[in-house]
């Protein structure tokens, strides 16, 4: 009977509301140099899961070019995801070449 009251206050509350994408965790990796890029593993934690996300690095010139991703794959721990992160950016860097950058953008979602 009292976790239907509990649940009944965190409606009103706003205790039940779900943290949005933005302020969700995520752990990030050390470094990983591929190919004139460094790639940062970053999955965000949901729940008991981690769900694969990092970013490219570029530099160009004096700028840094960032590249973000993220992926539905979800892994149960951390150093899974990490390495799944890297392996996944690696091969977006292989498969986009120099257009990756091509367009010259600070940051971009891929």
């Amino acid at each position: 009977m009292a976790s239907i009251f509990s649940s009944i206050f965190s409606m009103f509350s706003g205790g039940g509301a779900k943290q949005p994408s933005a302020a969700r965790s995520a752990v990030v990796s050390d470094p990983q140099p591929y190919a004139d890029c460094t790639i940062y593993a970053a999955p965000q934690k949901e729940g008991g899961q981690y769900r694969l996300a990092g970013r490219i690095e570029k530099i160009v010139g004096d700028e840094v070019l960032v590249r973000n991703f993220i992926r539905a794959d979800m892994f149960s721990s951390t150093d899974d995801a990490i390495e799944c992160t890297v392996r996944k950016a690696q091969q977006i860097i292989d498969q986009n070449g120099p257009s990756l950058f091509s367009d010259g953008a600070k940051i971009r979602q891929v």
